[in-house]
């Protein structure tokens, strides 16, 4: 498996975590941190000017630990002086990189001339990126969509705008602002990107929900690296298990119930510990759900994790669960064959051999996307 690196950066994995509204908090970092294998954590996106203000929740969506490391910030605005500032302040903190967000679709923040808003103005664009470079030593990075829509796939040309800007790297999402998160990744406008730039590296991201799709992803693009957002919320072992599928072409099995049980326990204990109980088990409510997919049956678990208000209402909850789920397990304690969980699917789309409207391989359930940056922001 190869390294990455970029700038003064020298990552362990070419395998990243995509920032994801209103998810990839400190919390989650530390979780995925401590399963191993990521090479580079980002948080949520934060408005700039929120961060200049001292604003006590933009602080809380970028608070980090000794254990969070390395770490990079996406920031998005379109005030040149704002970015700049908010680039030196976060230097000063101590972040490793700071990530441009170039790619979000949502209104609210392409409204005011950021994500995927950036893509429509390609010199104003780099000359506001340009400045944030030669502003500070650590690495900017930038990650965009392929384009605002189908006839508009400015991704390439803005990659080489930005390189010469002085960017260290680019994450590039295979889709258009106008698909924002449905039908399916575009393989070849993610190629298009790698071959556009002379030296940097290009991140690909989208739908890698399984290592199978992390090695097509790389090996169809030429990408240097994958970037890991609501795959890695699906899959927390995903980079381990990504890690070591690429350093050796065999597929871990699927980690046991009880692995399961523990790694969300210790994600509730990290939400109570950073947010305090009663806030932390609020937002745990959108959680656990996604833990109980791959539990099996699991409506009972679901209908209470929606009402957690405790911690020792977890762990009344997680007993009687346990309980109730015997049900479905046979005399070795696995699932009955009706029962059993259905792999991930890659949802990939090559315009090469597929016609352009062709739609998703399947309608799969999705995170999500928050009316703004985080329902915190």
């Amino acid at each position: 498996m190869p390294s990455l690196s970029f700038g003064s950066l020298k990552l362990i994995t070419p395998l990243l975590l995509s920032p994801l509204a209103g998810y990839t908090n400190l919390p989650f970092r530390r979780v995925i941190r401590e399963l191993g294998q990521v090479g580079l954590c980002t948080t949520d996106l934060v408005n700039a000017r929120s961060l200049l203000e001292q604003n006590r929740k933009a602080l809380k969506l970028i608070e980090s630990c000794a254990e969070d490391h390395p770490l990079a910030v996406q920031i998005f605005g379109a005030v040149p002086e704002e970015m700049v500032a908010a680039t030196r302040l976060l230097e000063s903190l101590g972040v490793a990189s700071v990530d441009v967000n170039m790619g979000c679709p949502v209104r609210k923040v392409c409204h005011v001339g950021g994500g995927s808003a950036m893509m429509t103005e390609l010199d104003r664009t780099a000359a506001l990126v340009r400045q944030m470079v030669e502003a500070v030593r650590i690495p900017i990075t930038c990650k965009m969509r392929l384009g605002w829509d189908d006839d508009n796939l400015t991704a390439p040309d803005l990659a080489r705008a930005l390189e010469d800007a002085g960017v260290a790297a680019i994450m590039v999402h295979g889709r258009t602002r106008q698909q924002g998160f449905d039908g399916s990744v575009n393989l070849v406008g993610i190629r298009r990107v790698v071959e556009a730039v002379h030296h940097i590296p290009v991140i690909g991201n989208g739908d890698i929900t399984s290592p199978e799709a992390a090695r097509i992803m790389l090996e169809s693009t030429g990408c240097a690296g994958v970037s890991i957002g609501r795959g890695a919320f699906y899959n927390p072992w995903i980079f381990v298990h990504t890690a070591h599928y690429l350093e050796t072409g065999e597929l871990l099995p699927e980690p046991e119930f009880s692995e399961r049980i523990r790694v969300m326990t210790r994600h509730l204990d990290l939400m109570i510990e950073v947010f305090g109980e009663n806030l932390g088990c609020t937002m745990f409510r959108k959680v656990g759900p996604w833990y109980a997919k791959r539990f099996g049956p699991a409506s009972f678990f679901n209908k209470g994790i929606v009402r957690l208000s405790s911690r020792a209402d977890y762990d009344t909850l997680l007993a009687r669960y346990i309980e109730w789920r015997a049900q479905f397990l046979d005399e070795t304690g696995h699932l009955l064959p009706k029962y059993a969980l259905r792999p991930q699917v890659l949802n990939f789309r090559n315009e090469e051999t597929e016609p352009s409207d062709v739609p998703a391989v399947t309608r799969r359930e999705a995170i999500p996307v928050p009316a703004g940056p985080n329902e915190l922001w």
